[in-house]
């Protein structure tokens, strides 16, 4: 099942920070993968501008260096890294002021798509957005890549959305949320709405919980000073987790067309109910022999901020009435694990009487690490003496699915950075949802901050605080296990 490579014209894309640890990261190796599989014409071009002094030649040292480190076996072939440096080209420049801003200028091609990606921190948005409108650069063709956070709150969020479309038109707004361009997020669609087989049953009647769950190893420490101001709540649930929230809910819409897809989702988030006190719980991951704590990594030893956050939901429309959904998201858990768990009610009335147990099936999202697509059916046991009942995968891991192709299927970065250059919004957040998703948020926030919602110690290498657990055991529902 080899995928299909659609090249796009020539393009020249602008990476705002193209020194910064992201662009070395994710971004530049991202767009080296798509020139190795033949998707970018000649005629290309990368422009890294920051505000370090170097020359053209320096930085493709430097992305030389970075594509060794993090793009993986296709950097191994020399004539493709030597190929994809010479597209390469470097602008000194300052985001505030007024150098650098002539000389991209003339860099760049009018009659051509310019996308500008804002690889900084939010606080250069604005000023980024206006220079390129000022220097004759926001017409035509030209569109912006946002990276989260988009906002601090909804205040924050609206003041930016209307600094940002002052200086660009909406259509050319890329607010960019990674977790949207993952094949299995883009699959769960697919699986909705296309197969006859889920749809009907993909409601309330149905269906008995959704768990989504996205666990980290890692602690915060290098993004201390960001995190211990955002949160887990600002930093994961606005946004990512949200946005899977809103794919597993929301209505078909009338066509896969970018508006029609977010209109949905918008609906979803508006139809959320507030969140109560007791349907919060939040945590920050202790210290141990290895590793540092929370406090610690951030050094804020009177730190209040949660590096853990589980909450249920509700959505009050007709499909989702009266059907919970279970969020959670942490730092140093068990194990890197992101998935989405679809958990249908059991049957009605058993015909194997009380001694088969309790079963039921569940359709299990895989979004990282190993991508796929689980759905647990209930089969008799093998072997004589009765009617035994076990349940059973039916798996979609995508390393097995796909075989030895599975390892070239594009990362997110490379998806959504294409359909940038296309000119397709539909993986990207508009204005509208980005502010509804705040506003959905903020007064969780502040009932944690206001009525000093605890945070709870943790150990590190758990399933995060034992309040958590509670929080579905009221229900007389568990967390699934989290493992790789």
């Amino acid at each position: 099942m080899a995928s299909r490579i659609i090249p796009v014209d020539p393009f020249d894309l602008v990476v705002f920070g193209g020194t910064g640890d992201l662009a070395r990261r994710k971004i530049i190796p991202a767009l080296f993968r798509r020139w190795c599989a033949g998707q970018m014409r000649d005629g290309t071009r990368i422009i890294g501008a920051a505000r370090s002094e170097r020359d053209s030649e320096e930085y493709r040292a430097l992305i030389g260096d970075a594509l060794a480190e993090f793009a993986g076996p296709a950097a191994r072939d020399a004539d493709a890294v030597t190929g994809f440096l010479a597209i390469l080209d470097y602008v000194t420049i300052d985001a505030t002021g007024t150098l650098g801003w002539s000389e991209l200028r003339d860099l760049l091609n009018p009659q051509r798509v310019r996308a500008f990606y804002f690889s900084v921190g939010p606080e250069l948005f604005g000023p980024l957005a206006e220079r390129l409108h000022k220097h004759g650069m926001a017409d035509g063709e030209s569109r912006i890549v946002v990276e989260k956070p988009f906002g601090n709150d909804q205040s924050s969020a609206e003041a930016l959305n209307r600094t940002l479309t002052t200086h660009f038109q909406e259509h050319q707004i890329y607010r960019i949320d990674h977790y949207l361009g993952k094949e299995t997020v883009q699959n769960l669609m697919a699986i909705r709405f296309a197969n006859m087989l889920f749809e009907p049953l993909w409601n309330s009647q149905y269906v008995d919980h959704i768990q989504i769950t996205v666990a980290e190893t890692v602690g915060v420490a290098g993004r201390g000073a960001y995190y211990d101001h955002a949160g887990a709540m600002r930093d994961m649930v606005q946004n990512h987790l949200m946005q899977l929230l809103c794919l597993i809910a929301m209505e078909p819409p009338a066509k896969f067309d970018p508006d029609a897809v977010r209109d949905e989702k918008l609906k979803v988030i508006r139809a959320l109910d507030p969140v109560a006190r007791d349907d919060i719980v939040r945590g920050q991951y202790l210290g141990d022999s290895a590793n540092a704590g929370y406090r610690e990594d951030v050094g804020n030893p009177d730190s209040t901020t949660e590096s853990f956050a589980a909450l249920r939901v509700q959505i009050s429309n007709w499909r989702w009435a009266g059907t919970p959904i279970y969020l959670r998201t942490g730092k140093r858990l068990r194990a890197r694990a992101s998935e989405i768990a679809v958990v249908f009610k059991e049957t009605p009335h058993s015909i194997f009487g009380a001694e088969a147990g309790r079963h039921r099936n569940i359709l299990t999202i895989r979004l990282q690490p190993n991508e796929g697509i689980d759905l647990d059916m209930t089969i008799k046991e093998p072997g004589p003496g009765g009617m035994r009942l076990v349940d059973v995968p039916l798996d979609m891991t995508f390393a097995q699915a796909l075989g030895p192709e599975a390892q070239d299927v594009p990362d997110a970065y490379e998806r959504l950075i294409m359909d940038v250059v296309r000119g397709n919004q539909t993986l990207f957040m508009r204005c509208d949802e980005v502010e509804a998703a705040w506003a959905w948020i903020d007064p969780a926030i502040r009932l944690c901050e206001d009525e000093a919602l605890p945070v709870l110690p943790y150990d590190p290498g758990s399933s995060g605080p034992e309040d958590a657990l509670a929080l579905m055991h009221r229900d007389g529902r568990r967390w699934r296990e989290i493992k790789p």
